[in-house]
């Protein structure tokens, strides 16, 4: 019984152990690679499978997922002779599990140091300042020539991103300074420019004050022209009446003995006065002969008189 049970038991174990060796399950996303007595025999995908006990083999073990690779850093010199050291991941993905099983050995290790190769060619073609500018160009060129040595592997590659360059220290010195020099330039620049404006608007400012006050001055002297110009025209207009009424006066009877009389009056004082203001005295050579002065007088006052009357009558007529 204790015999029969023992053997019971290895049977039940030897099923188990070869339910173990001969039943798969392929997770998604995956393929196994199966050998049967050292051959490729086939490529099992996702699901369930039964394989032949102590003949087949799961060999290869791939993932269809994107994979990603970090690039160890690595020493690149420029086409002006820059030493520095650029880093990377890569982003490849397997399409035939196959080929990458038996295309080649290792394609994540063969993928990095192509990757390296490649990205130390690009870099060697071009110089240190544009390095930092052609990040997209150097990243294609590596993805173009990892892709096409990768065909025979099995894996597609696609694409790599440099993560960082690192230029010598004094390399980074030289470009600090030359940033500070293009900023302390564009600095200086739009100072210039700002003095630059002030000065111009300073300039159109003087510029429009001067036309405002030339203006003000122009409007100044017009009005004081027209001004002097009423003025003349009053003093004339009121000389003209004044002259119109003495031919008026002259005129009406009594006219001419009021006029000697007035123009006698007016001789005396002026004499006098000029008696009081000067030291130097200038006297006519006949002092009491002022009815000859008079008559003089009034035949130049009887002249005016009929010349004004002559006038009135011809604007009458």
């Amino acid at each position: 019984m204790d015999s029969l049970l023992i053997a019971v038991a290895v049977l039940i174990v030897f099923i188990i152990v070869l339910l173990i060796k001969t039943a798969i399950v392929v997770p998604q996303r995956n393929e196994y690679v199966v050998e049967r007595l050292g051959k490729y025999r086939t490529t099992l995908g996702a699901g369930f499978h039964i394989l032949i006990p102590f003949l087949d083999r799961i060999a290869y073990k791939r993932s269809l997922k994107e994979e990603p690779i970090d690039i160890p850093a690595q020493t690149c010199i420029t086409a002006d002779n820059v030493t520095m050291e650029v880093d990377g991941v890569l982003y490849l993905q397997v399409v035939n599990s196959r080929q990458s099983a038996y295309g080649i050995e290792n394609y994540h290790f063969a993928a990095a140091q192509l990757a390296q190769t490649s990205l130390r060619s690009a870099i060697g073609k071009i110089s240190l300042d544009n390095t930092f500018e052609a990040r997209e160009t150097l990243n294609q060129q590596v993805v173009d020539a990892l892709d096409e040595a990768a065909q025979n592997w099995g894996v597609k590659v696609l694409r790599y991103e440099i993560k960082d360059i690192k230029p010598p220290h004094s390399v980074l010195e030289a470009m600090e300074k030359q940033m500070r020099a293009e900023r302390e330039k564009r600095a200086e620049i739009a100072k210039s420019e700002g003095e630059r404006q002030a000065v111009i608007n300073r300039a159109e400012g003087d510029r429009a004050e001067a036309i405002a006050l030339s203006e003000g001055e122009k409007m100044k002297r017009i009005n004081e022209a027209e001004g002097r110009a009423q003025e003349i025209l009053k003093v004339a207009e009121a000389t003209a009446a004044g002259i119109r009424k003495v031919a008026e006066s002259l005129s009406a009877p009594g006219g001419h003995d009021a006029a000697n009389l007035e123009v006698a009056k007016k001789y005396l004082d002026q004499f006098g006065k000029l008696a009081r203001e000067n030291n130097t005295m200038i006297l006519p050579g006949n002092l009491t002969d002022v009815s000859s002065m008079v008559a003089t007088a009034m035949a130049t006052l009887k002249q005016t008189a009929q010349h004004t009357s002559d006038s009135s009558s011809a604007s009458i007529e």
